[in-house]
């Protein structure tokens, strides 16, 4: 047996010597090593980016996407988009722990949530049984091992679990607005209808206070008043974000041209880095947490205008996140409900 790291580099098959988000093939064979956590795993609840090119790639046929789930894990070790090279997240209950395993509060029958990604969890499929197709959730029987430097959050006892699996996928985001956001501050999110668009608009309406504004762009019409009975928004542009002039000139016109101080960019296709940056004012911050972004796109597309601003990367991971989102949660009947009708 290699020696055991707590990152899980003796999982790594190929190539040798990297982490397991950046291997090809891991090792998922379902024993608990010393330092790790054996899980027998409930429901996986894909990343939206991947999940929406599953979806596409297979269209919509939930048995082609159940063959292409179950090719891709049994390829890799792990489920991660070839594409997207992102993964999602998972529930399930805690089977055995190793001796060594510095999470001492998780014992044989605790239900938790892994809060680090599926493209470095080694996991082990026996069936799928389900596929939700519009809420991103699969339920399996399989096994899944979570390392010793992994993240996790207990299932709180007063909350569905599918509800929670689905809040906390996306945590990194709504707990890094509130760490972004400031008074006064206008603030656009690209995506607003999806989970990580509604939760991050609620806590951007905490912190920009009444003078401030947060304006949102779905792509549809009738995803509008959904989101006007939640009055998350102060203003709701309809585009597609892949138009990037069309909502650059919409936004400029509801600002008289002043853009947004922050943007945030949660949607999950392709090529919209460029309507994030034209969006944003001089100085302005944009925070990426969509997995289709590429930061190629990003980088010379910015240089390529000459806008100077600040482009985060979204780390799905801040201090406290799991927390924080479900008090955002907690502190919203609206939004709760529409999640437990959603999710739950």
């Amino acid at each position: 047996m290699k020696k055991l790291c707590k990152y899980g580099t003796h999982r790594v098959i190929e190539p040798v010597g990297i982490l397991p988000q950046a291997a090809l093939i891991i090792d998922s064979t379902p024993v608990c090593y010393d330092n790790e956590c054996l899980i027998e795993v409930d429901t996986l609840n894909i990343d939206s980016a991947s999940f929406h090119q599953i979806k596409e790639a297979c269209n919509q046929d939930v048995e082609l996407m159940k063959e292409m789930i179950l090719s891709i894990v049994k390829k890799q070790g792990k489920m991660q988009n070839p594409v997207t090279k992102s993964g999602g997240m998972l529930i399930g209950t805690v089977k055995e722990t190793g001796k060594d395993f510095s999470g001492k509060d998780l014992k044989p029958g605790v239900k938790l949530a892994t809060l680090v990604s599926l493209s470095l969890t080694p996991l082990h499929i026996e069936e799928i049984i389900s596929i939700n197709i519009t809420n991103e959730q699969v339920k399996i029987k399989g096994q899944a091992i979570l390392f010793d430097s992994g993240i996790y959050a207990v299932i709180p006892n007063d909350l569905d679990e599918k509800f929670v699996l689905a809040a906390l996928d996306v945590a990194g985001a709504p707990a890094q607005v509130r760490k972004l956001a400031k008074l006064n501050d206008t603030v656009f999110i690209i995506g607003a209808n999806g989970k990580s668009g509604m939760l991050c608009a609620l806590e951007a309406k905490n912190q920009v206070g009444p003078k401030g504004r947060v304006i949102g762009l779905v792509r549809k019409q009738e995803q509008v008043e959904a989101l006007e009975s939640l009055h998350l928004f102060d203003t709701i542009i309809v585009e597609s974000a892949t138009n990037s002039i069309e909502v650059y000139e919409a936004l400029s016109k509801v600002t008289n041209g002043e853009l947004a101080d922050l943007t945030i960019n949660v949607v999950n296709t392709e090529n919209t880095e460029m309507t994030s940056i034209l969006c944003t004012k001089e100085l302005g911050i944009v925070y990426f947490f969509s997995m289709a972004t590429s930061f190629t796109k990003a980088a010379l597309g910015a240089e390529g205008i000459g806008k100077d601003i600040t482009m985060i990367i979204g780390n799905g991971y801040t201090k406290n996140h799991a927390n924080i989102t479900l008090e955002i949660l907690r502190g919203n009947k609206q939004l709760f409900e529409l999640f437990m009708s959603r999710y739950a």
